[in-house]
């Protein structure tokens, strides 16, 4: 779901178009072979405060925060230093509290013999860049077929898990393939989004989503083996979770992140088999437009992917794709109409497009009816 407008406000009062190309240049630093990145990026006439939003809404505060560690403490940014790591520690709470969550869930489904699989969260963090920490969970993500979602339902509502508000609604259910489950409530309370769906309408979904159940790894997490998506899935996901970022209009610089960190573990036969993976999934456009954000955000890999994804939308320049990943709130920014975004990511073939743009005209007239104020 998109970020309520309120979250821009302050920004988009402000010209902060510095402050964007210094997290983008603190990004930058983070991906670079620490020998290599400058000790420090210069917070000259900035104004805290945004730097620390635009970080912030995109999820990227660690990221930062890393960039920042290496130089020196006396070169430090010491406002924007202390915010980013009292950001950390929030996040190493709330993710903490996700683990634990998800470990609970991990039993209850297993015991239960479900298929299933954790997306994001601390546990592709881990996978990704050694730490579990680096963005914030508040849910747990998980993947089931559409054969076992309501026996995972159920088996979630035996440990205290209930369908939360409207997410009991036909388009929630139809056509996000999504619900929210919560247990308990106020700060500490616990949230599951289980899906069977793995994009909202609007961008083309995977063919075979179960594919993602059928190709999954294990990871151990305090001596107990827990089922991820595979590498080259992870890739795949990142890819689909910014091309619903850019759908909804909200910052994605983190998934952009996830891309690259996904990309760079991949040699150049693995890059191949991804490439064919996606086609196979009908996602190659939607690949493509994941990589050639991460080549414009953190800069070009020259790597077969790379070399793919630069025809990818390429009527949008780099400058505002940037703006679209990283500060999509600029009054200044010309998005493309959402339609030709769909269009693109079809591989222009009218077939296709017409199907999916006919499933988010379904999807939308959905949401009208049962998202509106009142409705039950």
């Amino acid at each position: 779901m998109a970020l309520p407008e309120s979250s821009y406000e302050r920004l988009r009062a402000t010209d902060c178009a510095d402050e964007i190309v210094y997290v983008q240049a603190c990004l930058r630093v983070y991906f670079a072979e620490p020998a290599a990145a400058p000790g420090t990026v210069s917070m000259l006439g900035l104004d805290v405060a945004n730097v620390a939003d635009i970080a912030r809404l995109n999820k990227i505060a660690t990221f930062v925060l890393k960039a920042l560690s290496r130089a020196p403490a006396a070169d430090r940014p010491l406002e924007l230093f202390q915010w980013l790591d009292t950001y950390r520690r929030r996040t190493v709470s709330m993710n903490a509290a996700c683990l634990m969550d998800s470990l609970a869930i991990h039993e209850v489904l297993r015991a239960r013999q479900i298929d299933f699989v954790f997306l994001k969260g601390p546990f592709q963090q881990q996978l990704l860049y050694g730490d579990h920490f680096m963005k914030p969970s508040g849910d747990v993500d998980i993947l089931v077929s559409p054969a076992g979602f309501s026996r995972a339902r159920d088996a979630l509502r035996s440990i205290g898990y209930e369908v939360a508000g409207k997410s009991r609604s036909v388009w929630w259910v139809r056509f996000l393939g999504e619900q929210h489950m919560v247990r308990g409530d106020g700060p500490k309370a616990s949230t599951v989004d289980l899906h069977y769906r793995l994009q909202q309408p609007g961008s083309p979904s995977p063919r075979d989503s179960d594919g993602f159940l059928r190709r999954k790894r294990q990871v151990e997490i305090t001596g107990v083996e827990v089922p991820t998506t595979s590498a080259a899935d992870t890739l795949l996901l990142s890819c689909i979770s910014v091309a619903k970022a850019l759908f909804n209009r909200e910052p994605c610089a983190g998934y952009v992140c996830d891309v690259r960190a996904s990309a760079a573990r991949l040699d150049e036969a693995d890059q191949q088999s991804v490439l064919d993976a996606a086609a196979k999934q009908g996602l190659d456009d939607t690949l493509l437009l994941g990589l050639r954000a991460a080549d414009v955000l953190l800069g070009g890999a020259g790597t077969l992917l790379s070399d793919r994804a630069t025809r990818i939308l390429s009527r949008i320049g780099n400058e505002d794709l940037l703006s679209m990943v990283i500060a999509p709130w600029l009054s200044s920014l010309r998005w493309p109409q959402r339609r030709t975004v769909l269009w693109e990511l079809c591989g222009r073939e009218p077939v296709r497009y017409l199907a999916e743009a006919g499933w988010a005209a379904s999807a939308d007239i959905s949401r009208r009816i049962f998202e509106r104020p009142g409705s039950p």
